[in-house]
């Protein structure tokens, strides 16, 4: 039995407890719909998704879960692509591509650099995150413009010369420009960014990668990614009350652990996903990377639906609609692990310091931070970040603050609120939640990432003072928030941050503990409550768009300084000698966490992402020297003297003396800024050798064509000395699935060797052997 449109329309009003099936072909044969208002001839191809799908459910003889179906249907060749999950490569044909300002300079000189004229598929520049939080949204978007106006202009004049969409700065942060939009359910979009899952809120396919990975994209070659393997997360009963979807990411974060998505991606699924605004699944799937998954996603119903429909994508929706069947997993689908929540019996959660991961119920962190030493003071409050800047948020967040309010209180700590892009600010504005949480005591910031990325002139406490904040953003690395390693950042919803800010310690749950309003009275915070979207339309503000040129950027110019401190033309790297890679030195072997924070820091250093030579000036500077346990304090082997780590590493480079680093576990976790890579390789680094992996940083290693390496025996990460000399031996027969060896040189005259794996492909060993995924683009040219 088939059923009508209308009833059809009635099964997603009912959300997912009515199986959806197939509409009749006649059906299908709509007029074609637009992916987004900005590229009207570029459509949405249900009908080419639905056909790869069934070529690939046949081929396989199984159900497929929902990232298969989108994954799957956008193979280069569906029919004689090997599939396997957690072994193979895909090649694949994404949408569409997205890049924020700091990692599109790169993405961008790049692109000039593969002397192509145009990009391939429909991309955009959002800038978000060159804007220093300081003094309040319009003096230092005023700032931010002035101080950043060479990169701007090259970002702008690079899009319109190469077809690039370009959101100028205020416009917001890149992630919620997307969702608002780009992503539609099935969609397969890639980013340069690591919070680009939050697509998957809307049904989207949305992942981080590097920046010469989107260049790939941009010129029409395939891209590769190792097929992932599937973890569903089972969701049953509602969220109520206090629980938000925070909640849900925080305890999955305590469950899986930093690395425990590594090579996945995370599925949402069961009944409890329709209690989950569209914005709130959007909310989870960003914080994904957090587990280092390669992306999450939930099934299309009728809160994407609706979310479609208020910001003017109606006819997707539609369309949507009468393929309903093929954007959520077929049923009897298996994945490859489960875990399950009960959303009953979820209660708020805030996890920190230092690792997004150690999750606490609000219940037990009081205690807990009396018995870890950590500041119950919570010094600022900051809300907003890609991760929770929804209207939503912004309305539960302004629903505690009336409480408040209504009580003669204000905020005890410093407040902030980051709007998640200029349409969510005209409108919190107009509907006044901005004047809600500013009279609570809150400073409204620019549309941008601010704290988050680490954009923040922090000056109520001094470099080394030991203090407490909790955000609602996605990290809480070491000294990411506000360059202060004593700072312990703690992650949170957005309303238990605000509660956490007018109580102003770090040992208050909302959910049993009492404030004294103003005239002495105890009183308790009632569970926020709030519009998951506007009751009116949302107010598009100010116009931010820079559309391409009509007539294309043939006849443009894209100029480059050679005197610019901050952009800076690159140079193609060596070729691969042919032999094997002997004695490499140890530049520095790294102790515990080792994130793409700690390997190319943000904050001050995101003005130089233009520039290679001068943010390598950034690398390793955050890591952790196992030999004395200082951070930028290595020992020069050719000197005899200690100095920071680019510092050494430029002096072996003038000596022509190559270097390795070795890592431990889950090393280039975090962001996907390929500067971690691209650093290494330009100050003569030629391999990394580690315990694991994070999955994009290892890809960027590759890309610029670095050699990372993982201990076949992760015990053998001890026999490494820092002043040892390494030999990567097998070179010669480099081969997938083939392990390199090693031998390890030491100071003392004696050895040792061992066997290192690595994940390379024919493809990508061509990349190694060209010097870099660019040069081998440029030599098939």
């Amino acid at each position: 039995m088939l059923f009508q449109p209308r009833t059809r329309l009635l099964i997603l009003a009912l959300g997912q407890g009515v199986r959806r099936l197939h509409v009749s072909a006649a059906f299908n044969a709509k007029a074609k719909v637009s992916m987004s208002r900005f590229e009207p001839s570029n459509y949405v191809s249900y009908e080419k998704l639905n056909e790869n799908v069934n070529i690939v459910r046949k081929r396989l003889n199984r159900p497929l879960t929902l990232s298969e179906k989108i994954v799957y249907g956008h193979l280069d060749d569906p029919v004689g692509q090997d599939i396997a999950r957690g072994h193979t490569y895909l090649r694949l044909r994404p949408d569409r591509v997205a890049m924020q300002d700091a990692t599109a300079q790169m993405a961008m000189l790049q692109f000039i650099s593969s002397g192509l004229p145009c990009v391939a598929v429909p991309s955009t520049i959002h800038c978000d995150h060159l804007i220093e939080a300081q003094i309040g949204g319009a003096k230092d978007l005023a700032r931010a413009k002035d101080i950043n106006a060479e990169v701007y202009n090259f970002l702008a004049s690079a899009g319109a010369k190469y077809g690039v969409g370009f959101w100028k700065p205020g416009s917001g942060i890149i992630h919620q420009i997307i969702l608002e939009n780009y992503a539609y359910p099935g969609v397969l979009l890639i980013g340069t960014d690591s919070h680009t899952p939050n697509g998957g809120g809307l049904g989207s396919i949305c992942i981080g990668v590097g920046g010469a990975d989107a260049v790939d994209v941009m010129a029409g070659i395939p891209w590769e990614l190792k097929c992932p393997k599937v973890i569903g997360v089972k969701l049953t009963g509602k969220l109520s009350g206090w629980t938000s979807p925070k909640d849900v990411i925080l305890k999955v974060a305590g469950i899986l652990t930093v690395k425990g998505g590594t090579g996945a991606i995370v599925e949402y699924h069961g009944p409890g996903v329709d209690s989950i605004s569209c914005t709130g699944m959007a909310t989870i799937c960003n914080m994904g990377a957090e587990i280092g998954a390669t992306t999450s996603v939930f099934p299309y119903n009728h809160r994407m639906k609706t979310y479609l429909e208020k910001t003017g994508r109606g006819d997707i929706a539609s369309l949507a609609d009468d393929y309903a069947d093929l954007l959520v997993p077929d049923p009897g689908c298996e994945y490859d692990s489960i875990v399950e929540i009960n959303l009953d019996e979820l209660k708020p959660h805030i996890n920190g310091p230092f690792t997004p991961d150690l999750a606490h119920p609000m219940a037990d962190i009081g205690a807990t931070a009396v018995k870890n030493g950590w500041p119950l003071e919570v010094k600022v409050g900051l809300i907003g970040s890609c991760t929770n800047s929804s209207y939503e948020d912004m309305g539960r967040s302004a629903s505690v603050a009336k409480q408040a309010l209504d009580k003669g209180l204000k905020c005890k700590a410093a407040f902030t609120i980051t709007p998640g892009s200029e349409q969510i600010r005209a409108t919190i504005e107009r509907d006044g939640y901005s004047k809600i949480l500013g009279d609570v005591g809150g400073m409204v910031l620019a549309n941008a990432c601010g704290p988050c990325i680490g954009q923040w002139d922090r000056r109520d406490v001094k470099k080394g003072e030991k203090n407490t904040i909790v955000t609602s953003y996605n990290r809480n690395f070491t000294a990411r928030n506000d360059a202060n390693p004593a700072t312990h950042a703690f992650v949170a919803s957005p309303e238990i941050v605000t509660a956490l800010a007018i109580a102003g310690t770090l040992d208050f749950n909302p959910e049993v503990d009492y404030l004294t309003a103003a005239n002495g009275e105890k009183f308790k915070l009632e569970p926020p409550s709030a519009d998951e979207l506007p009751k009116l339309d949302f107010d598009p503000g100010q116009d931010t768009y820079q559309h391409p040129p009509a007539e294309g950027g043939s006849k443009l110019r894209v100029d480059v300084s050679p005197t610019s401190t901050r952009l800076q033309l690159l140079e193609p790297f060596d070729k691969w000698a042919g032999g094997d890679l002997e004695d490499l030195q140890v530049l520095i072997k790294v102790k515990g966490k080792c994130t793409t924070d700690h390997i190319s820091a943000a904050g001050p250093w995101l003005k130089f992402r233009g520039h290679l030579d001068n943010i390598s000036n950034n690398m390793l500077i955050g890591a952790v020297n196992i030999e004395n346990d200082g951070i930028n304090k290595i020992k020069n082997q050719l000197t005899g003297e200690y100095g920071g780590v680019p510092d050494v590493a430029r002096h072996y480079k003038a000596n022509g003396l190559s270097w390795v680093v070795v890592g431990d576990d889950n090393y280039g976790e975090g962001s996907s800024r390929e500067h971690a890579a691209l650093e290494p390789r330009h100050l003569g680094g030629r391999c990394i050798i580690v315990k694991s992996f994070a999955r994009i940083h290892e890809t960027n290693l590759k890309k610029q064509g670095m050699l990372p390496l993982t201990f076949q025996i992760p015990a053998d990460y001890d026999k490494i000395r820092p002043d040892d000399k390494i030999s990567i031996k097998g070179l010669a027969n480099f081969t997938p699935g083939k392990p390199l060896s090693a031998v390890v040189n030491h100071s003392d005259g004696s050895k040792d060797d061992f066997q290192l794996n690595h994940t390379f492909n024919e493809t990508q060993i061509e990349w190694f052997q060209a010097g870099s995924a660019l040069n081998r683009m440029k030599e098939l040219q």
